[in-house]
């Protein structure tokens, strides 16, 4: 039976025990009081001195040259299409396996979306990437690939291929801050690099963004588009349309905090893939999210595909233990609203939505509390 047969209402939980949630925020101290801090001073909103210590952080730790602290990670990409001077007409290449926060900033900007579908690594094939380029009947402008659950993908092949047929590239890297690929950060292989901080990421600010850039210029004419566009009078003037698209000071204080604690987050989680994997070991069908050659995924979440067993059966006995889990990605080439987008695809994705899921990866958990996962998965296995 299809995924798409399914609701969610088919899934209710009615156990009591405590539950186990995909990838709930999870504190790490000084949120609190870097937040009595932002009070103190009255600089809750837009700005003030958390903001630029959020973007210094996020520097420091990515080596990235320059910052820009957005209300969320579908801004960034955003602000990056509008500065790269994507407009109508011009073909925006994307990963299909995402979700669609990643690609709908295409359609913000009327540009065309074509989307490329993945390889064995469930990210963007570069092998697909090259056939679009030579198959479509003009230049595309840019690219938006995406490193799925905190995965890399084959940045440095997909960056060189970009390079050579003069496309801009931007880094979906929401699902990965804390990833490397030959001990480069997730989004610094690209034109523009943009972060997530949503309450479910492996670090949070509960709502948010980053876009990151080595280019000066780009990051200073998005953040005059983030801030409305105004221009530098005392009054309101406007040459341009801008966006609301700035996190505020509070916001960015608990990001200051979560920053602190971002490589313990990325080491638990790459623990608790390590205790599914060793648990599951003997379930033939189930297989892994790989990580590729010379990467350090952030694991952010851990992400199964079964050969066989329907996996609406494995959330259904999962909920009857009141644990969350979560079908994978429906590839956006599939989705009602790009039903008539090019794409160019190998049906990996679509292999992958039908028989993968999500595991509750939360990082305050401790791990003989997993046990309920992989005991209700081998109920169905």
């Amino acid at each position: 039976m299809s995924l798409d047969a399914y609701s969610e209402k088919d899934c209710i939980s009615t156990n009591t025990n405590t539950r186990l949630f995909l990838s709930p925020p999870h504190m790490g101290g000084n949120e609190q009081k870097y937040i009595n801090e932002v009070f103190k001073s009255n600089y809750i909103a837009p700005l003030g001195e958390f903001v630029d210590k959020f973007e210094d952080s996020i520097k420091r730790y990515t080596s990235a040259k320059y910052a820009l602290a957005t209300s969320s990670g579908t801004a960034a990409i955003h602000l990056a299409l509008r500065v790269l001077g994507v407009k109508k007409g011009d073909i925006v290449l994307a990963s299909s396996f995402t979700f669609i926060g990643s690609v709908v900033p295409i359609l913000y900007q009327n540009a065309t979306p074509v989307f490329v579908d993945s390889d064995e690594s469930w990210n963007l094939s570069p092998k697909l990437l090259k056939k679009a380029i030579k198959d479509l009947p003009n230049k595309p402008k840019a690219l938006i690939v995406t490193h799925l659950y905190g995965q890399m993908a084959k940045i440095q092949e997909i960056a060189d291929i970009c390079k050579e047929n003069k496309i801009y590239l931007i880094e979906d890297s929401a699902e990965s801050l804390g990833a490397t690929y030959k001990d480069k950060q997730s989004g610094t292989f690209a034109d523009f690099g943009i972060y997530s901080f949503n309450g479910n990421k492996i670090i949070t600010t509960s709502g948010g963004g980053m876009l990151i850039s080595d280019n000066e210029e780009w990051i200073k004419k998005a953040k005059f588009y983030a801030t409305q566009a105004k221009e530098p009078y005392l009054h309101y003037e406007h040459e341009e349309y801008g966006y609301n698209y700035r996190m505020s000071n509070v916001l960015s204080a608990i990001g200051v905090a979560q920053m602190e604690v971002l490589n313990e987050r990325v080491k638990k989680t790459r623990e608790i893939f390590e205790f599914y994997k060793r648990e599951l070991r003997d379930i033939d069908e189930i297989s892994f999210m790989p990580e590729i050659e010379g990467s350090f995924g952030n694991r952010w979440l851990t992400t199964i595909s079964f050969e066989k067993t329907d996996p609406f059966k494995i959330i259904k006995r999962l909920e009857e233990v009141n644990a969350e889990s979560r079908p994978l990605w429906k590839s956006m080439h599939l989705q009602p609203l790009f039903k008539d987008a090019l794409n160019f695809t190998n049906k990996t994705g679509e292999k992958l939505f039908e028989k993968g899921l999500c595991l509750p990866t939360p990082t305050n958990v401790k791990l003989d509390e997993l046990k309920r996962v992989t005991e209700a998965i081998k109920d169905i296995c």
